[in-house]
């Protein structure tokens, strides 16, 4: 009996170690086409969990104020589909832009890099 215990305690820590979310996304990197300074660029980077508990986006960081992050504060189920949108001002921004977005998940790795590239031309006084 009593192994019969300990194989089952065994059995289902196992199976619990195995259950986590999995952020899945196609495209990681977006790249926007050339943009005068003082657009305000969006873009919607689209993931799935692809694990066996929901997904939480629980934070993020990015470099500066000019850019904002809108995702949905519900939790994403398993095998359902979920947003991160960027918002992005060009505004006293020159030239080459490459921005990066850490994203605190409830996923194995615990963070998630999307990233975005621009060329800005300044514009003329």
């Amino acid at each position: 009996m009593r192994i019969l215990f300990i194989l089952f305690i065994l059995f289902n820590t196992a199976l619990g170690f195995s259950q986590e979310a999995v952020f899945s996304i196609n495209e990681s990197v977006y790249k926007f086409p050339k943009t005068i300074e003082g657009v305000v660029l969006e873009h919607t980077f689209v993931f799935t969990n692809t694990g066996t508990v929901p997904l939480f986006i629980n934070d993020f960081a990015v470099a500066c104020t000019c850019t904002k992050v809108i995702y949905s504060k519900d939790p994403i189920l398993p095998g359902k589909s979920g947003t991160v949108k960027i918002i992005f001002d060009t505004n006293g921004k020159y030239e080459y832009q490459d921005r990066e977005i850490l994203l605190s998940v409830n996923t194995k790795k615990k963070t998630v890099k999307l990233r975005f590239k621009v060329f800005v031309i300044p514009k003329e006084d």
